[in-house]
């Protein structure tokens, strides 16, 4: 029996945190589809990792705790890394809202019940959570604290107040930190914590998708005119990651890190203002 870092999503940036941070333990990797976290394990074992790989879906809940429960047979679950999701050209505005907004919080939810003592988890936001225009306090306190089999029922998550893909995916991402917020106090009642990072324009196949995608241009000119003046990688979000996931970050929980070369002041202060 080892101590168990669940990582969901098999991606680069996953596999990065997971590499930074995985070693010593089993790392049960579970992606809804299942050839992908099959490479991602194989990868990862030949380099040393003791990995394995299983399938979930992060839209339902039954699939969460069946990979839940797979992780629990190695041991006890002391690391989450979730960095699963749909990107706004890959999926239409239901599945966007079903995967990133409700499966994260059943997901932050469930492995909350199960987290060892001094255990410690972060999930992958996004900028965009950061470039949607501010709700009410009543509007947050919703997407916070309402019960996740109720959150796709709020009246503002109905498909006339959605104006496109890109909209969805913002609201999913504002949801994601303001549940990690909620989480962070549940979990604290264990003795765990829980943060997210809101990456920019980071290279990995997703980002690509978007590259080639209807707003492909909309994110090269936005990497272009942010402060950094080019997109992040994979290896400077698990720079974020190894210390909130360590012992050095011990004082962080409930907290959303953006990690975006600039991009979100640009947009708001900069010559990527809409207006500009």
């Amino acid at each position: 029996m080892k101590n168990v870092m669940l990582l969901t999503g098999a991606g680069q940036i996953g596999m990065a945190i997971a590499r930074r941070v995985g070693y010593g333990m089993k790392i049960v990797i579970a992606d809804k589809k299942a050839e992908n976290a099959q490479a991602i394990s194989k990868t990862m074992n030949e380099a040393g990792f003791d990995t394995v790989a299983v399938q979930m879906d992060l839209a339902s809940r039954t699939s969460i705790q069946a990979a839940i429960a797979k992780a629990q047979q190695y041991g006890p679950i002391t690391k989450l890394v979730n960095a699963a999701g749909v990107s706004p050209s890959q999926a239409p505005v239901d599945a966007i809202l079903k995967v990133d907004l409700y499966g994260t919080a059943v997901l932050l939810e469930e492995v909350g019940k199960v987290i060892a003592p001094g255990g410690v988890g972060v999930t992958i936001s996004s900028q965009s959570g950061h470039r949607m225009p501010a709700l009410t306090p009543e509007e947050d306190a919703l997407l916070a604290c309402t019960p996740a089999e109720e959150l796709l029922q709020l009246d503002m998550l109905r498909p006339e107040h959605i104006r496109d893909t890109l909209h969805a995916y913002q609201i999913a991402k504002r949801c994601n930190e303001k549940r990690v917020m909620t989480e962070s106090v549940k979990w604290g009642k264990k003795g765990a914590r829980i943060n997210s990072i809101s990456p920019g324009i980071i290279v990995t196949p997703l980002a690509l998708d978007e590259f080639n995608g209807p707003r492909g241009d909309f994110y090269k000119n936005m990497f272009a005119k942010c402060p950094a003046g080019r997109p992040g990688t994979a290896d400077e979000v698990a720079n974020v990651a190894e210390l909130l996931m360590s012992d050095r970050g011990a004082f962080i929980t409930g907290a959303d890190f953006l990690i975006d070369g600039g991009a979100t002041a640009s947009y708001f202060y900069g010559p990527l203002r809409p207006e500009a």
